[in-house]
């Protein structure tokens, strides 16, 4: 059994900044790539951002130069700095793993992050 675990989210004022964590366990043989989606209602869930299994990073157009992910072995961090209200969202992990010779997407339950004054 594989569970992602995040933490972090929040309520922070424009141009403030949070950090999201994400921490998976359980029965796993490898982690591929992990990353974060944001989800906000009525709309289609969307990558923020990526790291893979070497380090190599991906990020959405509207958080470049702003947000960091970063990535240690099941664990990994984004930093979002100079945060905007349209950030406001429900932030997902998600991970690429490889259990019981079985590989497929696993998600985290979600994490709210609301900017506003």
């Amino acid at each position: 059994q594989v569970q992602l675990a995040e933490s972090g989210g929040g309520l922070v004022q424009p141009g403030g900044s949070l950090t999201l964590s994400c921490a998976a366990s359980g029965s796993i043989s490898s982690i591929y790539t992990m990353g974060w989606y944001r989800q906000v209602p009525g709309k289609q869930r969307e990558l923020v951002a990526s790291i893979t299994r070497g380090g190599g990073t991906n990020y959405a157009d509207f958080v470049k130069g702003r947000f960091t992910i970063s990535r240690d072995n099941a664990k990994n961090a984004m930093y979002m700095n100079n945060l905007k209200p349209e950030d406001t969202a429900v932030y997902y992990c998600n991970a690429d793993i490889s259990s019981y010779n079985r590989r497929r997407a696993y998600w985290g339950q979600g994490t709210q992050v609301t900017v506003s004054s």
